[in-house]
């Protein structure tokens, strides 16, 4: 069972925690979790992309020329594709690129994602995440106190708009509920930093 140090909000150590190996201590598979990103990367595209078809192109209602006599090629259009100015053939169109992976194979790519930031040492487990008021400037402190300079990723037990707000204005902080945890974002930030309840709560669900 992997164990990790305990901090309070002031970078002190207040012991050790046992986190759940089945969620915290497997070995990660590279696989799925290339697998989990893919998706999500893909669920995140608009697919806003149009263009228009012969059909949808405005003008080229009459036949330029007739069929017969002329001497050159025969056209029903002018807005055929192979004028300038006609339609696109088999253009992009509207559409989503979402889908989804079995449930599975999303819990081994979370578990995974986890398992990876305790074999790196990128885990930091808080005894408890409080703040009195809304205030950058506590994030900032905590984050010197515990020496985290990279991009981090904060995980709670359950929604703080105190903690929330506080983290807005840092570009390289993020904050979520153990609900709301994938594994895009924990692959983009370098620490991951747990309350205590929240490990304890995802090492509940993810099993």
């Amino acid at each position: 069972m992997p164990k990790v140090a305990l901090f309070k909000q002031d970078g002190t150590q207040a012991g050790d925690v046992e986190l759940n190996e089945s969620v915290f201590g497997i070995e990660p598979n590279t696989h799925v979790l290339h697998q989990a990103v893919v998706m999500q990367q893909a669920s995140l595209r608009q697919g806003t992309h149009k263009v228009k078809g012969r059909s949808e192109v405005r003008g080229g209602g009459r036949k330029p020329w007739r069929q017969k006599g002329t001497g050159r090629a025969r056209q029903g259009s002018i807005r055929s594709p192979q004028w300038v100015g006609g339609g696109v053939v088999f253009g992009p169109t509207p559409r989503s690129y979402s889908y989804k992976l079995p449930k599975k194979v999303r819990r081994l790519a979370l578990k995974s994602a986890l398992s990876s930031k305790v074999k790196e040492e990128n885990l930091v487990v808080l005894d408890n995440l409080a703040f009195d008021a809304p205030k950058t400037k506590d994030v900032v402190k905590m984050l010197d106190a515990l020496s985290v300079n990279e991009k981090a990723l904060i995980v709670t037990a359950e929604k703080d708009e105190n903690v929330v707000r506080s983290a807005n204005n840092l570009q390289t902080v993020k904050v979520l509920t153990v609900k709301e945890v994938n594994v895009l974002d924990l692959l983009m930030h370098d620490k991951l930093i747990l309350t205590k309840e929240a490990a304890e709560k995802a090492g509940e669900v993810l099993v």
